[in-house]
């Protein structure tokens, strides 16, 4: 594994100094720091990470008037955004650390309904040809 370390240490060293300029005298100091960071990343910390806890449980996240994000609890209509923004995670990434199935809503169901509800109110999902006449008021 050293011997890995050492080949992988001189590509390196020998990739940068091709590109770039370096007194003679600074060359140790990159050799040690290439082959000190390589060798850091070879023996991995020896401490588990601790799982995570939800914040919530799984059953009691989702509710009719909006989901609970398990990350840190808080009270969301939709949980994309959120996410993202909050936590830098993905939908997919989310459902993967939680080991969510994949119907597993992102959307308040009542907040989903309502918006189904005005999208179909105003005709959306209608090309403009089959548009189905307004009622006559």
């Amino acid at each position: 594994m050293a011997d890995d370390i050492k080949a992988l240490t001189t590509k390196i060293v020998a990739a940068y100094l091709s590109s770039s300029t370096l007194a003679a005298t600074e060359i140790p100091t990159l050799i040690k720091s290439v082959y000190s960071t390589l060798a850091a990343t070879d023996n991995p910390a020896s401490a588990p990470a601790e799982q995570q806890q939800p914040a919530v449980s799984v059953k009691r996240s989702v509710t009719p008037d909006y989901i609970v994000c398990l990350e840190c609890g808080d009270r969301q209509k939709m949980l994309k955004r959120h996410l993202t923004t909050g936590h830098g995670l993905t939908a997919d990434e989310y459902r993967a650390k939680w080991a969510l199935p994949r119907d597993y809503p992102l959307v308040a169901p009542e907040y989903a309904a309502r918006r189904s509800e005005f999208a179909k109110a105003v005709g959306l999902g209608y090309s403009r040809t089959n548009r189905k006449p307004k009622s006559a008021t």
